[in-house]
């Protein structure tokens, strides 16, 4: 039988250690959405608390009906498609920073400052302050307009980051592989970068969805006359909360584990394929 020495007792007491951490971290992630899963079925006299009173969809059912509030179904759909769009232009133009980067410029360390910057400013400031300037130009502020423009800018140096580590572990030399063979350097990047660099430009693009599809702050001042799904649910809030909002967060919710899924395994397909 193994000897309890104080070498092992210690490693114990990390492993312990960690171990708690790591339930605690999981218990304050997946709790609030396990237990808004399950109020979201209250029944009709239901509130949004425990106990339950009751298992009913009658909640489920509000979500399909007009609200006084404004309109959740509405609101969402718009959260999907300015999530798709800030999600393409991330991905396409994190892919061009990248690359450009590939060789030294001249103050190319003062413009890779100055993309991650925008990550430091908070973001209803720079919602303030785009505001102001379109009220100023008379430009009226739309949710596929203004709040897409402040959106990419907020999620640019994240997808950034991404496609820069991609092609800090890229390997150059099947590129002057190609090259010494002869091929031109639109046919290596379509045949040899582009099929290495997809997982990349995937993880890039799910980023800028993740980030839009939820952001609040930025959005505030500048969705215009719709609102987006988090702006819905915020002005949901201020009036008597009800299990409606867990119906709805639980769709949300599952709505981008979804996407996550969808995108990690088209990640996994395209970097077997290019390994």
């Amino acid at each position: 039988m193994a000897r309890w020495t104080p070498e092992r007792k210690r490693k114990l007491r990390i492993k312990t250690g960690f171990s708690l951490y790591y339930i605690i971290f999981l218990i304050f992630i997946y709790g609030p959405m396990i237990a808004m899963f399950i109020l979201s079925f209250q029944g009709r006299r239901g509130g949004t608390s425990f106990p339950m009173r009751g298992w009913s969809l009658h909640w489920w059912k509000k979500l399909f009906e007009p609200s006084l509030v404004g309109d959740m179904q509405g609101a969402m759909g718009r959260s999907i498609i300015l999530a798709i769009m800030v999600m393409i232009v991330i991905a396409l133009f994190s892919t061009m920073l990248a690359m450009a980067f590939r060789k030294k410029f001249r103050f190319s360390n003062v413009l890779f400052y100055t993309i991650l910057a925008g990550l430091m400013v908070p973001g209803i400031l720079l919602s303030l302050g785009l505001a102001m300037v379109l009220r100023q130009l008379g430009i009226s502020p739309n949710w596929y307009t203004s709040a897409f423009a402040v959106h990419v800018v907020w999620a640019l140096p994240f997808g950034f980051l991404v496609m820069m580590a991609v092609f800090n572990r890229f390997d150059s030399s099947v590129e002057e592989a190609a090259r010494d063979m002869g091929a031109s350097e639109w046919v290596v990047f379509k045949e040899v970068t582009l099929p290495l660099i997809t997982p990349g430009i995937v993880a890039a693009g799910l980023f800028g969805f993740t980030l839009s599809y939820d952001e609040f702050a930025r959005t505030t001042l500048l969705s215009g006359e719709f609102n987006t799904l988090p702006l819905d649910i915020n002005a949901s809030m201020t009036q008597r909360i009800r299990p409606t909002l867990f119906a709805l967060g639980t769709v949300s919710t599952l709505f981008s584990l979804v996407m996550i899924g969808l995108f990690l395994g088209i990640y996994t397909i395209l970097y077997r394929r290019s390994h």
